[in-house]
């Protein structure tokens, strides 16, 4: 009853002190509650960026919801590797103790405190924008989108990786949901000493979005759908769009 009379802002705030709890034991629950495998997702999802925008030369590329800068690694990794110049990383997010840790391990970037939906950066100043695992637990979807819209230039991208909610059906489903409700939590709560925080990992999928629903809030902010494809039995989904240059 309580989480119902919460306002919108009371409930993304308490979602950012979550995350502060957890920042210090963040990088080393996701290695292990993912196998590991999210490295691969993240790389795709630079990768697909990039082989979309075409260039050699990037200005900016901001990282919302950054955590603890993990994709900014995966950012620089995968420019260097295909011989693009990114002149500027940025890493953006509302928790003051993941941007500690953040700030410790990616020495390459800038790190801001504030939020998706209202982004410290100028108009048209990026070519990319990502956010992983992150966009469902941001309140208000459509002012980010905005924001995203915004701080990208003309054919800019934006990279999404998230859990998105799965259509129930099969055998395969039900190994998914029986590890995302009850292996999930379990592990996630010994590593980071927070049972509660990854008890609302599931729950935050399970009221989030389908994949064809977040395609079409993108759409309706000005995107063009250039890329979706799902990872590992529909755990994990990458979207990759680009800012509409229509009308």
């Amino acid at each position: 009853m309580e989480q119902k009379d919460m306002t919108r802002d009371e409930k993304q705030q308490k979602i950012i002190g979550m995350f502060d709890d957890i920042a210090p034991t963040y990088d080393l629950a996701n290695r292990v509650l993912s196998f590991g495998i999210d490295r691969e997702w993240r790389k795709k999802g630079c990768d697909k960026a990039f082989e979309i925008l075409g260039v050699d030369t990037i200005s900016k590329i901001a990282d919302v919801a950054c955590g603890t800068g993990d994709l900014l690694l995966y950012w620089k990794e995968r420019a260097e590797k295909k011989g693009i110049t990114v002149d500027n990383y940025v890493g953006i997010d509302p928790s003051r103790g993941m941007l500690e840790v953040a700030k410790e391990k990616v020495k390459f970037a800038e790190f801001i405190e504030g939020q998706a939906q209202a982004m410290p950066l100028s108009d048209a100043s990026c070519e990319i924008v990502s956010i992983s695992y992150g966009i469902r637990n941001v309140m208000d979807r459509k002012s980010a989108f905005s924001e995203f819209n915004r701080v990208l230039k003309d054919n800019g991208i934006v990279v999404i990786l998230e859990f998105t909610k799965q259509e129930k059906s099969g055998f395969i489903s039900k190994i998914v949901d029986f590890y995302m409700k009850k292996i999930l939590p379990a592990i996630g709560g010994l590593v980071s000493k927070n049972y509660d925080a990854y008890r609302y990992l599931p729950d935050s999928i399970e009221s989030f979005l389908t994949t064809k629903m977040l395609e079409d809030e993108l759409k309706d902010s000005g995107f063009d759908i250039k890329y979706t494809k799902s990872f590992s039995l529909g755990i994990s989904t990458l979207l990759v769009a680009q800012k509409s240059t229509k009308g």
